[in-house]
């Protein structure tokens, strides 16, 4: 499979080295000129290119961007494509978002539309970059009933097939959290976010979680 890679961060990169492995060509980009990315390049042997080239490039993209930078996406080229969305809101760095602070609607929701031909399964958001390379376990492993459990949701059922399967094949346990309407559940500061659980404590995890009650801020690294 083709995947492009839309920002060159901690988790644009660990994506883009996960795909690697598992066999899938990449095209990572940023920003910028694509220029600014040989060395990223080279380290993870994917192709590079702007983020037009590697929406267009992918049959899987992944939008790995600051959430405030979502309005700059090439729209037009995700056109039907599969988007996975592993966007978070921080306030501090995005600025406050009124649609988001009256939970009016989710982080997802207003990249679906941002990107309206898109199909956008939220997924990978809740993991912190150094764990996704990290904590993969694959499915014939000896220890496969202790696998991480990641949460997805969307509203493209043949979309969220696609990236559930990703998920299984970078080492993950799948759990299907929903539609993006659901997807609050495992955004910043919710109980499962960025936590390591199984897949019985991520669906407990899940249910748990209440629109208006965060956990502490940050303690999600500790």
């Amino acid at each position: 499979m083709k995947i492009g890679i839309l920002g060159a961060g901690f988790i644009g990169r660990a994506m883009a080295a996960l795909a690697q492995q598992n066999g899938h060509t990449v095209m990572i980009s940023n920003s910028r000129d694509p220029r600014t990315l040989v060395s990223t390049g080279a380290a993870l042997g994917c192709a590079l290119g702007t983020a037009q080239e590697a929406a267009a490039f992918g049959d899987v993209a992944v939008v790995a961007v600051p959430f405030s930078s979502i309005d700059a996406l090439p729209a037009e080229a995700l056109d039907g494509k599969i988007v996975i969305d592993t966007c978070n809101y921080y306030p501090d760095r995005d600025g406050r978002i009124e649609a988001l602070e009256s939970r009016a609607t989710t982080t997802s929701q207003m990249l679906a539309a941002a990107l309206p031909g898109a199909r956008v399964v939220k997924a990978f958001n809740a993991i912190l970059a150094k764990n996704l390379e990290a904590d993969g376990r694959q499915p014939n492993a000896p220890d496969t009933a202790k696998r991480r459990a990641l949460p997805f949701a969307g509203d493209d059922d043949e979309a969220k097939r696609v990236v559930s399967g990703l998920l299984d094949q970078f080492g993950f346990d799948p759990v299907d959290a929903g539609a993006l309407a659901d997807s609050w559940r495992f955004e910043r500061a919710k109980p499962v976010y960025c936590t390591a659980l199984d897949r019985a404590g991520m669906l407990e995890g899940l249910a748990a979680a209440r629109r208006d009650v965060e956990v502490p801020h940050g303690s999600w690294r500790h």
